[in-house]
């Protein structure tokens, strides 16, 4: 049997970041070979996270890119088990990883045809291997939970702990306001762009709501209907993006300030972490 030294212990939790006793016995099974050993420690791995599979996966990040040159942009969200997990340093370069290759290849309909493509920065190397490298060597489960790729130029922001992100798409303008747009978008939470893109069901059922509310308050039939028009601005601004106070000059919406700086927002996603 192959000496199982040391320095070939240390290699082995170097290359897998799997504790010291798991390296040591992965290569004595292995009679000291250093890939046959990673091996073993993958399927050990897979085995372990199989009896994990079910358990609640709350925690994780969002993580975005964007190519205004290339006109693509995409995000992913990546969940886990923990906090600690989702701020891990490695765990936020995979869900980066994830949002580039998305956006700068030749994009993915569902998570696993984008964890069959090559790490954005290591051709070589799968993204389905680096998920399960760093799954194998925290031990929580992994959720690519959702994907969403733009062949568009955007703006994007992600909160600093990646618990929300927005994408918005837009023809002209600049990139330091679309990202303003987006931080905007993460604060206020509009449903859609403008007006015109409401469901006219719903638009149907506040005119129904404001009309009632007025006869309650006693107003004229002849009167209620430019009344519930007035008032429909309110349920507008809180629902269309073009329509709310622009957050950093409130004396102008959002649609004023884009047309203002030439730019025309042609549609937004907006995610919080766990929520569809």
């Amino acid at each position: 049997m192959a000496e199982i030294t040391a320095a070939l212990v240390k290699a082995l939790r170097e290359r897998t970041g799997l504790p010291m006793m798991d390296c040591k016995k992965a290569l004595g099974e292995a009679s000291g070979d250093l890939d046959q050993a990673v091996e073993i420690l993958r399927k050990a791995g897979k085995k372990t996270m199989e009896k994990r599979v079910g358990r609640a996966t709350s925690c994780g990040r969002i993580a975005l890119y964007t190519d205004p040159e290339r006109g693509v942009a995409a995000m992913v969200e990546l969940q886990c088990e923990s906090a600690p997990v989702a701020a891990n340093e490695q765990f936020v370069k995979l869900a980066g990883d994830l949002a580039k290759q998305l956006a700068v290849g030749p994009g993915a309909s569902t998570p696993d045809a984008l964890l069959d493509q090559p790490c954005p920065d290591e051709p070589k190397k799968k993204l389905r291997q680096a998920f399960d490298d760093l799954n194998n060597q925290i031990r929580e489960v992994f959720n690519l939970a959702r994907l969403v790729r733009i062949d568009g130029v955007c703006g994007g922001y992600a909160h600093h702990n990646g618990a929300a992100a927005v994408l918005l798409e837009i023809d002209g303008g600049n990139q330091d306001l679309a990202k303003d747009i987006c931080m905007h978008v993460a604060a206020m939470r509009p449903k859609v762009v403008a007006v015109g893109d409401l469901d006219p069901t719903l638009v149907a059922k506040e005119r129904e709501i404001l009309s009632e509310a007025a006869r309650g308050e006693g107003k004229p039939e002849n009167i209620i209907a430019k009344m519930v028009e007035g008032r429909l601005h309110g349920f507008y601004a809180e629902q269309c993006l073009a329509e709310q106070p622009y957050v950093k000059d409130d004396s102008r919406t959002v649609g004023q300030v884009a047309k203002e700086a030439g730019m025309a927002i042609k549609r937004f996603v907006h995610w919080e972490l766990g929520k569809e």
